[in-house]
């Protein structure tokens, strides 16, 4: 039995529960969502390691 699984990066799945996140609690559509997941991550990424 041959099974087929797809690849998702760190990234993306961190993007995803962004962006559930977001969907869950306000009014954004999937793509907005996914764009200021994009800022979000971004601005958490580059938070210092001593602040977070």
């Amino acid at each position: 039995m041959t099974t087929s699984s797809t690849y998702v990066s760190l990234y993306n799945q961190r993007i995803q529960l962004v962006v559930r996140a977001l969907r869950k609690n306000s009014k954004l559509g999937e793509e907005e969502a996914v764009e200021l997941a994009g800022h979000v991550l971004y601005a958490i990424d580059h938070i210092p390691e001593k602040v977070r």
